[in-house]
């Protein structure tokens, strides 16, 4: 298992950017959560796989059509002290 906390920044917030990201990690069978973060960025963590936890860093840097990413921000989190149960989008 692995387990990543990512800040997403650039154009992220008002663009359906959590709504694509949480069915991104849902059809990678991924855990964790996506929220907004005041500052315009968004945080997610993400628990699974280590192929599916960076096959979403890496679609991470792409997002809906008007999202406009500039910079993903990766965190190496403890995935034995993760204990998520689902994948949510955190309003």
């Amino acid at each position: 298992m692995k387990a990543l906390k990512l800040r997403i920044q650039g154009k992220v917030q008002g663009v359906g950017y959590r709504r694509w990201f949480e069915q991104q990690a849902l059809d990678l069978g991924l855990k964790g959560y996506v929220r907004n973060l005041t500052g315009g960025d968004v945080e997610a963590v993400l628990l699974g796989g280590e192929d599916a936890v960076l096959d979403l860093v890496n679609r991470s840097f792409s997002g809906p059509l008007h999202a406009n990413v500039t910079a993903v921000e990766q965190m190496e989190l403890n995935a034995d002290q993760c204990s998520y149960t689902d994948f949510k989008l955190v309003r």
